[in-house]
């Protein structure tokens, strides 16, 4: 979710410092509007590359809105990288979980991991959590933004700014996250 008083990410967003000044000094304090103008993305990411940048400009994204926006770009991106030999991993936000949305899945993809085999909030098994969305977030001249107009357009932009090695980087390290995990008996990593 970002809207134009830059991202909302409360699980990813740290600032670590010594001291409240030097907190608010690298970002720790920021104004923001009671109800700012606000858009969700979907991004898809694999040791390829990124998918296209999925714009959900509605106000709330249901299984409906996912399975007709997101899964086709997710199928035909892996599709394009793969052939018929690769697995579509999600997390567990409501959309993905759905009946309809698993049955999609099972559906059209070569191979999914169902909602059941996977943890359902894993920022430690996602690259776009542990590592992409800041470089997207950082590639964003915020000056820029001060509509939702603006907003998406510098989304688009910011998208195509995400360097090859970062993804790539991101998603080498996944199978050893995911072992580091399992190690941690499903904890989050630290």
């Amino acid at each position: 979710m970002f809207d134009i008083d830059r991202v909302y990410n409360t699980q990813n967003d740290r600032v670590w410092a010594v001291d409240r000044a030097d907190a608010d000094k690298n970002g720790g304090t920021q104004q923001k509007r009671k109800f700012p103008q606000k858009v969700m993305v979907w991004l898809g990411a694999c040791s390829k590359g990124l998918t296209p940048l999925v714009i959900l400009d509605e106000e709330t994204v249901d299984h409906t809105v996912y399975i007709e926006k997101v899964l086709p770009v997710a199928l035909k991106y892996g599709n394009q990288f793969f052939g018929s030999d690769w697995v579509f991993q999600q997390d567990g936000a409501k959309p993905h979980s759905h009946h309809l949305s698993q049955k999609w899945c099972r559906d059209n993809f070569p191979t999914f991991i169902e909602k059941d085999r996977w943890p359902p909030n894993s920022p430690d098994l996602n690259p776009l959590d542990y590592s992409i969305w800041d470089q997207l977030v950082n590639n964003i001249n915020w000056s820029k933004v001060y509509s939702k107009t603006t907003l998406i357009m510098e989304l688009k932009l910011s998208v195509k700014k995400i360097s090859e090695s970062v993804v790539f980087e991101s998603c080498a390290c996944w199978t050893n996250r995911l072992y580091r995990r399992y190690q941690n008996d499903g904890s989050y990593l630290r």
